[in-house]
């Protein structure tokens, strides 16, 4: 039987491994499953960990297993080689993914990110993870802003931390040691409850897309996408007929590692563009002038 790796509470994996070990290791917790990374999941980490954890995954929109969203997730873990491993697995599915390693980094970055989830640990120095939750539930967000998602990662499964993390305004509760991809799929399942939407399908005119599945259409043609020009599309189709700026776009659809003075935003439309056009077809993704861009069509 095949040995799967579990994102754990001692150095990320289950008590079954030593501790040594497990600090060694702890940039594959959860990852080595080649149904959830694929086959060079070790190549990746592996070149991670190389560069000190902060390189980033090319994107290869092809045998790959991306189910991303457009979405801007936090991750707070105090154990580095965990953080950044979680990290690494959710850009891998397609996220823009920031890390903080302690509560008054997070809060920090959370009063200035406009994130849609926060992967919150609870055992965290500075500020303890169940006040970073409440100061997050407490703090003010622009009425098109809406308070983050919380998804709370922790060793303590009795019942009673269970219900008091709940109670602290987190949106679920998941016990350390856990599948990778039980964790993509809670993240997955959050986010939908935003879209209002039971499933991971979106159709706005003649284009679909399945998030789950990492697939969109138009019209019933498969579109050859990379991973970041998906997450541009799935954040277009969650706001159809809504004017977007590029300062948005940035925000939620890049990461904190994207510089703001390039044209990134830019090219990337661009290219996603020309991949949507039809021969006697209007473009879907409108300019509007001095403001932004506008995906046309009815959901």
């Amino acid at each position: 039987m095949r040995h799967v790796r579990k994102c754990g509470a001692s150095g990320g994996l289950s008590s079954k491994e030593p501790r040594d070990e497990a600090r060694s290791t702890a940039a594959t917790a959860g990852l080595a499953h080649e149904g959830e990374l694929g086959p060079n999941s070790s190549e990746l980490l592996g070149a991670s960990k190389h560069a000190g954890g902060k390189a980033r995954l090319k994107e290869n929109p092809r045998n790959s297993p991306y189910s991303g969203s457009a979405v801007r997730l936090l991750v707070v873990e105090d154990e580095q080689d965990l953080a950044e491993a979680i990290a690494l697995g959710l850009r891998r599915e397609g996220y823009a993914v920031d890390v903080a390693f302690d509560g008054q980094e997070a809060l920090v970055k959370a009063a200035v990110y406009p994130y849609d989830l926060v992967c919150l640990d609870l055992n965290l120095p500075s500020v303890d993870g169940r006040e970073v939750c409440r100061r997050l539930r407490a703090a003010e967000r622009g009425d098109d802003e809406p308070q983050p998602r919380v998804l709370m990662l922790t060793a303590r499964d009795a019942l009673a931390d269970r219900v008091a993390g709940l109670d602290d305004g987190a949106d679920d509760y998941l016990v350390k040691p856990f599948d990778f991809a039980e964790l993509t799929a809670r993240v997955r399942a959050l986010l939908r409850r935003d879209a209002g939407r039971s499933g991971s399908t979106l159709e706005v005119g003649d284009l679909r897309l399945d998030a789950a599945r990492r697939e969109a259409w138009r019209p019933g043609r498969p579109l050859d996408l990379t991973a970041k020009e998906f997450q541009l599309l799935r954040y277009f189709m969650s706001r159809p007929g809504e004017v977007i700026s590029e300062g948005d776009l940035l925000n939620h659809v890049w990461d904190e590692n994207a510089n703001p003075y390039t044209k990134t935003v830019r090219v990337t439309i661009a290219t996603l563009r020309r991949k949507l056009a039809l021969p006697d077809e209007p473009q879907p993704i409108e300019t509007v002038i001095g403001s932004g861009y506008r995906l046309s069509g009815t959901p």
